[in-house]
């Protein structure tokens, strides 16, 4: 998608460039791949041997070039989860894909990148409990029925109640908002929601979904937030993080903005705010 890169360009052009280290992710292993899906949904993505039902709800077509991406994309995460151990913070320019089950993609979403990432880092045994905070706008799904009866990956989504997918799957934590919820109830429900996840469950690492896509112009988003209003939330998950001493790596997530300058500005600001909060060195991305 062309946001992603104009989303990298628009950091290398800015001054913020010294600060971020990027690089260039391995494709995710079938090895680590089959920790969260099975085997039968791999061999069919792999192969091509996709039905047109399952074509049809991850929503574009099969092609050996969409199946690198998505290794691609969840092998950024999986690169930034460990890096973000080892550096407080790190990034995904792309991710975020929280409508991949177990057995099947959905809503343009291949694979579950946070949580394949999550399995791998817990795998080699540096992490045990992992919290994922979904804020994109679309309830992430995937990743509730991923982690149904794992008790050391949380799941906490805020999303629009009455936006895809319009059957939800319960998840750990979640927060329904109403059609046209705009700055100031959105960041009191997310405070709240935060600390009250935090009292119950301890997580060793956060992995972040800093959807663009509860933007007041988004297409698909039925919310009412500013940018001014994303970039708070933003801060607030950041500075939260830090202040408890939680590694967090976070990714973009959707974005259906119709100008889409307005996404790469909500996705920069994303990664503006992290240097901005971690400023120990470079970030790397």
């Amino acid at each position: 998608m062309a946001k992603y890169r104009l989303l990298r360009e628009r950091i290398l052009q800015d001054p913020i460039a010294v600060h971020c280290d990027l690089r260039l992710p391995s494709a995710a292993t079938d090895r680590q791949l089959s920790r969260v899906h099975s085997q039968e949904y791999l061999d069919a993505i792999c192969t091509g041997n996709l039905s047109e039902v399952q074509i049809r709800r991850i929503g574009f077509p099969w092609s050996p070039a969409m199946v690198e991406r998505s290794r691609r994309s969840t092998g950024a995460s999986i690169a930034a989860g460990f890096s973000a151990l080892e550096d407080g913070l790190s990034g995904n320019l792309a991710g975020g894909t929280h409508h991949a089950f177990e057995g099947n993609g959905q809503g343009f979403c291949v694979f579950n990148d946070v949580c394949v990432a999550a399995r791998a880092m817990q795998n080699e045994g540096r992490v045990k409990n992992v919290l994922v905070v979904d804020c994109d706008v679309h309830q992430g799904n995937g990743t509730s029925a991923i982690a149904r009866g794992d008790t050391s990956l949380f799941s906490f989504s805020m999303h629009c109640e009455k936006n895809y997918p319009f059957q939800k799957t319960e998840g750990d934590y979640d927060i329904a908002l109403p059609v046209g919820a705009s700055d100031a109830f959105y960041l009191d429900q997310l405070e709240a929601g935060l600390h009250e996840v935090l009292n119950s469950f301890v997580p060793d690492f956060v992995f972040y979904l800093a959807g663009a896509d509860p933007y007041i112009e988004d297409r698909l988003g039925l919310l009412d937030l500013s940018k001014a209003g994303l970039a708070s939330r933003d801060q607030m998950i950041f500075d939260l993080c830090r202040e408890k001493g939680i590694p967090l790596a976070f990714a973009m997530a959707g974005g259906y903005a119709p100008e889409i300058s307005d996404i790469v500005d909500i996705h920069f600001q994303t990664v503006r705010i992290a240097v901005d909060s971690f400023s120990r060195g470079k970030i790397p991305i």
